[in-house]
């Protein structure tokens, strides 16, 4: 999945109010911003095979580092650790590892079984959601749709960035999973590479424009009447 993790990052909101969506963003995606970098190590690899699914044209090799089972356990409890360390936030800490451990959930939905359970292992996880276009777009999109509501009932903006940056960063997203989708495929692994660690401007983003959005609903605006300052107006006789 793409926008779906994001997706996941942003109804996480709700429940840790106190967590940067910036934070919530990286969690979602950690694994898919460390895999880039094992690739260009080369101690993971992905190759490039137009119509291994409907999705997708790549085939995912080997990246157990990045995408088992037990290490993204491992991943979501150093990132949730280290959150607790310098936030002393348990709640967001606990929200956080969910989150990451998330993204093996939804990845085991969506992939072919290609998802080792742990470094070595000859199982392999995957329920190959991706041999369908529509019902990908489909389940997919409405994950997205619905989170990006929530962001948006539990957050309101403090000024006009705090409105364009969100509806910016929203169809960014949509344009860029369409674009995987229907675009051609990646010219070579390395490109992959590259572009994947493009996944950080996101990141950065979302730290942008949750600063620019506060927790609750918006403040009631107070209009005066002739009867005296009403929230919305006067009442109804």
């Amino acid at each position: 999945m793409f926008i779906g993790h994001f997706g996941v990052a942003l109804a996480a909101k709700k429940i840790a109010p106190r967590t940067s969506l910036g934070t919530l963003v990286m969690a979602a995606q950690l694994v898919d911003l460390l895999w880039p970098i094992f690739l260009l190590l080369g101690v993971e690899r992905v190759i490039i095979a137009p119509g291994t699914t409907a999705v997708t044209p790549l085939d995912f090799i080997s990246y157990p580092f990045s995408h088992s089972l037990l290490a993204d356990f491992g991943w979501a409890c150093l990132f949730a650790g280290v959150y607790k360390i310098i936030k002393h936030d348990s709640r967001g800490a606990v929200c956080l590892w969910f989150v990451v451990m998330s993204h093996w959930i939804l990845d085991a939905i969506s992939h072919q079984p290609d998802l080792p359970l742990y470094p070595g292992s000859s199982t392999y996880v995957g329920l190959g959601l991706w041999n369908s276009r529509f019902w990908t777009i489909l389940i997919e999109g409405a994950i997205f749709l619905l989170a990006t509501k929530v962001y948006a009932r539990t957050t309101h903006p403090r000024d006009r960035i705090g409105t364009s940056a969100f509806r910016a960063f929203i169809a960014i997203l949509m344009f860029f999973y369409l674009l995987n989708i229907f675009g051609p495929p990646p010219p070579n692994e390395k490109a992959i590479a590259f572009s994947a660690l493009g996944m950080w401007l996101f990141v950065v983003w979302a730290y942008w424009l949750d600063r620019h959005r506060l927790v609750g609903p918006p403040p009631q605006r107070a209009i005066l009447t002739p009867l005296g300052f009403f929230p919305d107006g006067p009442p109804a006789a």
